[in-house]
């Protein structure tokens, strides 16, 4: 019989050092490999009957998405010039950009977002998002974190924080599809580990996309970007006086760009005898899959031994991962930068069968390249962000309905928080949580829905507040996991997956 791991003889983060060769590092699952957890199933009976409601209404969304792809932009976006423009506002609240009409009446969006206004009537726009914390706080959220302080974005696995959405995702349905290899993870993130290439402050990884008390187990799967930017972006620090020029791949990127698995490129000193030997283990690897899957219920696997097996046995993934199997004209309508081609590395995933998948909008190279926009605001806006974002999320949108998908693919562009009503003294926004603006689109979520309104300058919430404890409670919903529905803490304690979130059926409105 052959054996997955080798020995008994642990190193001190679990695994043996044969265990380690054998597999050949598992580093490119984006997991640390130390306090392996074994983790509880999920709490007997603990989904709740759903919030009081037009109960047919929830019942046809529940589990309506068979997949996400979450969009995360960094840094976060204006909503000023995003999905809630105020042409009525003074210009040192409106500022250079004006408004345009949408497919959907009534409403408007920034100028510099015509192909979204186009698919509005496909989207639904929530203006009234707020919470109390207008810093850089990720891991806020995108988990069910009650008991949070800002001090813990600077600490990715500090014990107090809480499950990543997609990792909860992936949990739940591990649990429910027991002994049954993914062929291509059900929990990934690209480009790359966020905040891992922005610069000289690229070692302070911020907290978010970990799995916490789950288990390191249960990250996403990291991909890894193999490629040069095309078009430079100017950042300019006031404060310091200085100013960097960064080829950024969001910007614009060369077309031979390209995602893999982070870890698994064949290094130079690898010989062709050594790499037959591995092809050969990877044969062997095939075959014990396929014993594994025959006798799923017999054979106990713990989770990084099932994650390597499914990785190395199969080509899914890597496949999924080559944008250079689609056509130039996809990959252009998409657009040729960094986001545009995430976006369409998204589709072929959730196409392969990855259940969630986030996109990370990210720093690179230097701080401020993203959507962080204290200063050169208008520059980046017009020039790089708002095309790319308008290119990208619009494309993949109709890229999904022309391929019969959007009915049962969840698409969310959420952020951290919005931007301030007034330009500081560098004509830049700062940070601002008091409202901001997502959309949302797909899988049971309404076409053409506006929710919410902010005040005439987009700065407070004028009616209808939401949480993004909401929003994650109605994203596992569609997903099929009731917000209630429990998972084992650190004491294995049960807690709700989503924290404090509460379903939002307003969201499905019009479908």
């Amino acid at each position: 019989m052959f054996r997955i791991l080798g020995n008994k003889r642990r190193l001190c983060d679990g695994f043996s050092r044969r265990d380690w060769l054998h597999v050949g590092g598992l580093g490119f699952l984006g997991m640390g490999m130390a306090d392996v957890l074994r983790l509880q199933d999920v709490s007997k009976g603990a989904a709740q009957a759903a919030p009081a409601g037009d109960r047919s209404s929830l019942d046809a969304t529940f589990g309506r998405a068979k997949r996400c792809i979450l969009l995360l932009p960094y840094g976060s976006p204006p909503q000023h010039e995003t999905f809630d423009p105020k042409p009525e506002a003074p210009e040192e609240i409106q500022g250079e950009l004006k408004a345009i009409p949408t497919s959907v009446p009534g409403y408007q969006v920034g100028e510099y977002l015509p192909k979204i206004s186009r698919v509005a009537d496909r989207l639904t726009v929530i203006r009234s998002m707020t919470h109390p914390f207008p810093v850089h706080c990720t891991a806020y959220v995108t988990s069910g974190i009650p008991d949070y302080t800002p001090a813990l974005e600077s600490r990715p696995r500090d014990p107090k924080l809480w499950p990543y959405i997609g990792s909860v995702v992936d949990y739940v349905t591990s649990r429910r599809e027991s002994g049954v290899l993914p062929r291509v993870p059900r929990n990934m993130a690209l480009p790359w580990k966020m905040n891992s290439r922005g610069g000289p402050k690229a070692a302070a990884v911020q907290a978010g996309p970990y799995a916490a008390f789950l288990g390191p187990a249960y990250d996403p799967v990291l991909t890894d970007f193999e490629g040069e930017g095309s078009r430079k972006s100017i950042k300019i620090s006031p404060a310091r006086g200085k100013k960097h020029e960064v080829y950024d791949p969001y910007a614009g990127m060369k077309p031979d760009g390209r995602f893999t698995l982070a870890g698994a490129k064949r290094r130079d000193s690898v010989t062709l005898e050594r790499q037959n030997r591995r092809n050969s283990l990877l044969s062997r690897f095939g075959q014990a899959r396929r014993q594994l899957d025959r006798n799923a219920e017999s054979l106990s696997f713990d989770r990084y031994q099932q994650l390597a097996l499914s990785l190395l046995s199969t080509t899914h993934v890597h496949q999924a991962l080559d944008i250079h199997q689609e056509s130039d004209a996809m990959r252009t309508g998409y657009g040729m930068n960094l986001f545009g081609q995430s976006c369409l590395a998204a589709r072929r995933l959730v196409e392969a069968g990855s259940r969630f998948v986030t996109v990370f909008w990210d720093e690179y190279a230097f701080l401020n390249t993203d959507w962080d926009t204290h200063w050169n605001h208008f520059y980046r806006l017009k020039d790089r962000l708002l095309p790319g974002f308008d290119q990208g999320f619009s494309r993949l949108i109709l890229d999904l309905e022309d391929r019969g998908m959007l009915d049962d693919t969840l698409v969310v562009w959420m952020s951290e928080h919005g931007r301030t009503p007034k330009f500081n003294s560098n004509a830049g926004r700062d940070h601002w949580s008091r409202v901001y603006s997502i959309a949302m689109a797909g899988a049971g979520v309404g076409r053409g829905n506006i929710i919410g309104e902010s005040d005439r300058l987009a700065g407070d919430v004028k009616s209808h507040p939401v949480s993004p404890k909401d929003i994650l409670a109605t994203i596992l919903h569609l997903m099929g996991i009731d917000a209630h529905t429990t998972i084992p803490d650190r004491q294995d304690r049960p807690v709700p997956v989503a924290g404090t979130g509460v379903l939002r059926p307003e969201i499905f409105r019009g479908t």
